[in-house]
């Protein structure tokens, strides 16, 4: 399917692996010129010919300098995906009590205000252009008692925050979208020193037998992980003209692990 995206632009945040990887594939195996930010640039990301942007957007002022480089490479931004995020850092496997105020902050930094920043930097282009923002979000934001509190509190705030975006900025004819994987194939899960690492560890299991078991435990109906890949193409299709009346909207992909509307 053609997604009428050849020629236009677009920055994705979190490149370097994951979603964000496949992501960067997707837009640009439809033609489109892409920036793509990472802290580390890694060789998957050098091989999809994005211009890769060495950023850490925790900081604050990392954003701002991201989008100047974007418009400086690209000379306006049609489409911005704010993937960056995480839930996988040391102690993210314990419970409400044992986040300090520093898990916060940082949570807070990398899930919420690097995609606020970014936003906010990339708009004056985005309303110059009718562009499109989506959002990567996660299911724990419906279902905030899984998983590590301030990482699923961060989500729903981004949520929210896509919402919000949409009602204020429809009007003017930029479109926000939200996506909410579910457990999806990715470091956070697989990676020795993630938080599937962590938490198998605190169950008492192997890392691998955590892996097979996670879908049946958190009911996804198709018994499998979700496949960054098939994040990325719902992303690509929110970012396209084939969703032009479609913004304000938080999509699952999940493998129907939350059941409720």
């Amino acid at each position: 399917m053609d997604l009428r995206l050849t020629g236009k632009t677009a920055v994705v945040t979190g490149a370097s692996k994951g979603i964000g990887l496949a992501t960067v594939e997707a837009l640009t195996a439809e033609g489109m010129r892409v920036v793509a930010a990472s802290r580390t640039v890694t060789p998957g990301l050098k091989e999809t010919g994005a211009i890769a942007v060495a950023a850490d957007l925790s900081r604050p002022d990392a954003p701002s300098r991201l989008i100047e480089t974007a418009l400086d490479e690209l000379g306006g931004i049609d489409v911005l995906v704010n993937n960056v995020g995480g839930g996988d850092g040391d102690g993210m496997a314990g419970g409400f009590l044992t986040f300090d105020d520093a898990a916060w902050q940082g949570t807070y930094e990398l899930n919420l205000f690097a995609a606020v920043r970014t936003t906010r930097a990339a708009l004056p282009s985005l309303l110059e252009r009718s562009g499109a923002v989506v959002n990567v979000s996660s299911n724990g934001a419906r279902t905030p008692h899984v998983g590590p509190v301030p990482y699923t509190t961060a989500k729903a705030a981004l949520t929210a925050f896509g919402k919000a975006l949409a009602a204020e900025f429809g009007p003017q004819g930029v479109r926000v979208n939200t996506v909410s994987p579910g457990a999806t194939r990715t470091a956070m899960w697989e990676s020795p020193d993630g938080y599937g690492a962590e938490l198998a560890a605190t169950l008492g299991v192997e890392q691998q037998q955590l892996i097979d078991m996670v879908p049946e435990r958190i009911g996804m109906l198709t018994g499998r992980f979700v496949e960054p890949a098939e994040v990325a193409a719902l992303i690509a299709y929110l970012a396209s003209p084939l969703a032009a009346s479609t913004t304000g909207t938080d999509h699952l992909i999940d493998g129907g692990a939350v059941k409720t509307a």
